[in-house]
């Protein structure tokens, strides 16, 4: 732990605090702090939001299916299988199926759509990104829905509750745990990632994981890349502690 995070932790919060010539300096923060970097840090959030919320949207009612399907290992092997392939080719892959002669393109021309723009914009990364951390997002849903002793559901519609009631009194509380841990590891890696923005959205999309990059690779700038490195370990302990899993939760009344 001291050797692979506390102090390379503590290397990064150094650094943020020194300017290009190596001296000691907070303008570093400053800089941060001001408008540019405040947009960049808002655009930021909200496509990690935007990311999170579609692989949620999807996870949920799709964990349920396969948990109750007969087909489960073979439907989760199908959704694993991807993590096993590196981002990276899995990006240059979906840029050649969203590319103007790609596989998408060819068949919305066969269907009389036409060619559309599906690369270089906010879709693109949306939807390429929300692909990618669907998996992260659907198994832990998928370990807490398939535990949930159906019972509960049994004995709530005899009881005369409808599906709304059912849902919110029973099924969400006995799951919520999942969701929080697939909000976490979904949402936290979202806010950060730099290679999707360069490969599918073309730079159009700038977050705080393209400025780091940027900073270290590019600019040489080393302390703000820091700093902004800093503000993202600080806004994932946070995120980490809201989404806490100490605590179980069980069925309310």
């Amino acid at each position: 732990m001291l050797v692979f995070v506390v102090f390379p932790i503590g290397l990064i919060v150094y650094y943020s605090f020194k300017d290009t010539q190596g001296n000691f300096t907070l303008l570093n923060y400053t800089e941060f702090f001001g408008k540019t970097y405040m947009w960049m840090t808002f655009y930021s959030f909200w496509y990690a939001f935007l990311v999170t919320l579609v692989c949620l949207m999807l996870s949920y009612p799709l964990a349920f299916i396969i948990s109750r399907s007969k087909y489960k290992e073979i439907l989760l092997l199908l959704i694993i299988l991807p993590t096993w392939i590196n981002i990276l080719l899995k990006t240059y892959a979906f840029i050649g199926l969203f590319g103007k002669h790609g596989a998408i393109n060819s068949f919305l021309e066969f269907i009389g759509i036409g060619t559309q723009n599906l690369l270089f914009n906010s879709f693109g990364f949306i939807f390429v990104a929300s692909y990618i951390f669907l998996p992260f997002m659907l198994l832990p849903i998928y370990n807490s829905v398939a535990g949930i002793n159906k019972n509960f559901i049994d004995a709530s519609y005899d009881l005369g509750a409808d599906l709304k009631t059912t849902f919110t009194k029973i099924i969400l509380p006995l799951s919520i745990e999942g969701v929080k841990t697939g909000i976490q590891v979904t949402f936290i890696p979202a806010l950060s990632i730099f290679m999707i923005t360069r490969l599918i959205a073309g730079n159009k999309i700038i977050n705080l994981g393209t400025a780091i990059e940027e900073h270290f690779l590019v600019t040489q700038n080393v302390g703000l890349g820091s700093t902004i490195a800093v503000f993202l370990i600080i806004v994932m302990g946070v995120i980490m502690v809201l989404t806490n899993n100490k605590n179980r939760i069980g069925v309310k009344k």
